[in-house]
């Protein structure tokens, strides 16, 4: 479903020096896999996300997505934001609407109702359409970004830290969501945390990225989010494989951190 070739992103600071966000980066994604990326700051994790995403055009390589090549935007590639960038001044349903309204060929309203309806409903938020969102909380409102996104249909999720602004208990009830959701849909999914437990309990695969230059330093693959989509996330991250892993990934990235410190030091 997604090729990513030879992506390399070099930004210009207002002092003219050049800085190397990304390296010849390079990977496939199949129909239905959900991704997580690690990394400590300025790895490259977000401009690795938004060039799939089509706002940012590359220096260097592609992204193919379904046999094209990217080159902006397009619903096909739906994007969930840390924030939600909701229309705060929409009820909850016509910010779900939104999107297949909006098409080229917009289906009949009826259908459209039905469609929301069915979205809100999955992310449990069935009889909150026609309140305004300013008055929800902040995990009901990624709840809204989320069946905003499902609206649409696309064939790839793109998801920058969804989760990371919400409190503990909230943010544990999102992830067993974003399982049950990607169980229950097949969706692909490429979600970027700073959250080591949780790239783990979500990821069928994970990238640790390297800094500066960005690139994957180390690929996971993981058994976590198929058992959580049956088990407890509580029992799972108990587990001496997992902790096993968490630790491997934490004493990777803690030493990533100190070189980019020392580098400062340094400069």
């Amino acid at each position: 479903m997604l090729e990513v070739k030879d992506l390399s992103m070099v930004y210009q600071t207002p002092k003219k020096e050049e800085v190397s966000a990304l390296l010849n980066v390079s990977f496939t994604l199949e129909k239905g896999e959900f991704l997580t990326i690690l990394g400590p700051s300025g790895c490259g994790k977000t401009t690795l996300l938004n060039i799939i995403a089509g706002f940012l055009q590359p220096t260097q390589g592609e992204a193919v997505f379904d046999g094209e090549s990217v080159s902006g935007p397009s619903p096909q590639r739906g994007m969930v934001f840390q924030q939600g960038a909701l229309f705060e001044w929409m009820s909850v349903e016509k910010n779900v609407s939104f999107g297949p309204r909006m098409a080229d060929r917009p289906k009949p309203d009826a259908e459209i109702s039905e469609n929301t309806r069915y979205w809100l409903d999955t992310v449990g938020l069935s009889g909150f359409g026609g309140k305004p969102v300013y008055e929800l909380s902040g995990g009901m409102q990624q709840r809204v970004a989320l069946a905003r996104c499902l609206a649409n249909d696309p064939g790839l999720i793109l998801m920058d830290e969804p989760l990371g602004a919400l409190d503990a208990l909230t943010r544990e009830k999102m992830q067993g969501l974003l399982l049950k959701l990607w169980n229950e849909t097949g969706k692909t999914i490429i979600l970027i945390t700073h959250s080591v437990e949780e790239a783990l309990i979500l990821g069928e695969r994970l990238f640790v990225m390297a800094p500066r230059p960005g690139r994957i330093e180390k690929e996971y693959r993981l058994p976590f989010a198929e058992q959580g989509v049956a088990d407890d996330s509580r029992k799972i991250k108990a587990q001496s494989d997992f902790v096993q892993i968490r630790e491997e990934v934490i004493g990777m990235i803690w030493s990533m951190e100190e070189e980019i410190m020392g580098r400062q030091e340094e400069g």
